[in-house]
């Protein structure tokens, strides 16, 4: 029997035990890796098989790599307790025991046999976080309110992170904070973060939507009601006490009837509330986090936002950029968003085509953050048993698609000049995307030297 009909007869068999394997040849190479090992690291086969295994697994350090200790230290690593990334980025928890191979006092290969741990050291990591919240319940609990922190802000753009590093300098502080995000950037949980990563994070986390109520309404909501105040009142106490010590969030508050503006500005300078139809001055000691899903400065033009409201609530100003500014992003976004709607339907879908992964960064997600996420929950709740969203399992809005490539010149609104560097920086951001910041291939594919286009990126900022 020949070498190569050896080796297909043992990547035969491994396939048929439980246990994960993966063995390489004196050269690193990867010569077999079975069905069971490719399931424990979310990576096809061929895509490892005949490859270099230091290329593939590129993440790991050769310090933290056991298959390259056993073949060039010729050291054995048994119940190895490992995490770390695979080629995607995806974090992977493994029992791994890896033994080299030696004839004649050679290494020839080495062999990794692995079993995967990765869920029960997320339920270790959860008991261990749940008893935590025992010792010290948090009192938001009762309110049932998902919590959100600064964990799941997810993104390694550079300006999404420094807005995320603003974030976590005002969770140290009291100050009031103010957000601006278009519809689905994740205004609240931005809130919620701050909340929960500041010294109120054991107090009440309360949010009212301002557009969701009348105004009559509203204000009793906020201000709490005094009885006999009007026909039907009743003693009853508004967010602002119920809030008291924690924290307030107003969305949309620009949608808050703009004589209740006043009253709420007047409650911002006094630290004391009055309930509606009662006489008596109530102290209160909340933190206001307010958001809007319009650039403010334009709410103040047209009446929709008093100024002097504005200015009283941004002593932090939080601009959360869209979407289509950090399509960067998007493979990170995909993949947590691939395990969290995995869980929730019971699929195995580990990752995205070229083709799928292209066509998600070639739209301008007018929803944002939560039109991405339902356009990966909608593919993976319509899968079988792929592993891998293709092109055509990534359905998108294709009217908002045609929208993104018509760049609007409009002469009244914008100059020639104003309009050519747009459209230019629009191309360099879509390329440096869809090319993963690889400077190289993206000057490459603009028929661009390399230089020319770093300089183009610094001139962009981008």
């Amino acid at each position: 029997m020949k070498a190569k009909e050896y080796q297909r007869l043992l990547q035969d068999l491994s396939n048929l035990v439980d246990e994960a394997i993966h063995v390489v040849d004196a050269k690193g190479k990867s010569i077999i890796y079975n069905e069971g090992m490719a399931s424990l690291e979310k990576i096809n086969r061929e895509e490892v098989l005949g490859k270099p295994f230091r290329e593939v697994f590129s993440n790991i350090p050769d310090s933290e790599s056991t298959l390259h200790q056993a073949l060039r230290e010729n050291k054995a690593i048994i119940n190895k307790q490992q995490t770390y990334l695979n080629k995607y980025g995806k974090e992977i928890t493994a029992l791994s025991s890896t033994v080299p191979v030696e004839v004649d006092g050679e290494v020839i290969a080495a062999i990794e046999i692995s079993k995967d741990i990765t869920e029960i050291k997320s339920m270790s990591d959860t008991i261990l976080k749940l008893r935590k919240e025992t010792i010290a319940p948090q009192k938001t609990k009762k309110l049932e309110i998902k919590r959100y922190s600064f964990h799941n802000l997810i993104g390694e753009n550079r300006r999404f992170k420094e807005v995320v590093d603003l974030a976590q300098r005002a969770a140290r502080t009291n100050a009031s904070v103010f957000i601006y995000g278009e519809t689905g950037t994740g205004k609240e949980l931005f809130a919620q973060s701050i909340h929960f990563a500041g010294e109120r994070q054991d107090k009440p986390f309360l949010a009212q939507n301002c557009a969701a109520l009348p105004e009559s309404l509203l204000e009793g909501i906020l201000f709490g009601t005094e009885k006999g105040g009007f026909t039907g009142a009743v003693d009853r106490a508004g967010l602002f006490e119920q809030a008291s010590g924690g924290t307030l969030l107003l969305d949309e508050i620009s949608a808050m009837p703009y004589e209740l503006q006043s009253k709420l500005l007047r409650v911002l300078q006094e630290d004391y509330i009055r309930r509606v139809g009662g006489n008596r001055d109530i102290p209160i000691d909340v933190r206001i986090i307010a958001t809007v899903n319009e650039p403010p400065e334009v709410l103040v033009e047209k009446g929709a936002l008093r100024k002097d409201l504005y200015y009283r609530l941004s002593i932090v100003n939080i601009v959360i950029p869209p979407l289509r500014e950090r399509l960067d992003d998007i493979p990170l976004l995909v993949e947590n968003f691939l395990e969290k709607h995995n869980r929730k339907y019971g699929k195995e879908v580990w990752m995205l085509s070229d083709g799928a992964l292209k066509k998600l960064k070639n739209h301008t997600y007018p929803g944002n953050i939560r039109e991405l996420e339902n356009i990966i929950m909608s593919a993976v709740s319509l899968a079988d048993k792929e592993h891998v969203l293709t092109e055509n399992q990534i359905r998108v809005q294709e009217a908002y698609r045609e929208k993104s490539q018509d760049l609007g010149y409009d002469p009244s609104e914008e100059s020639l000049d104003e309009y050519l560097h747009r459209c230019e920086e629009q191309i360099l951001r879509t390329a440096m995307a869809e090319h993963d910041g690889n400077v190289s291939r993206a000057a490459k594919q603009l028929g661009l030297k390399r230089q020319t286009l770093q300089h183009k990126l610094r001139k962009f900022d981008l």
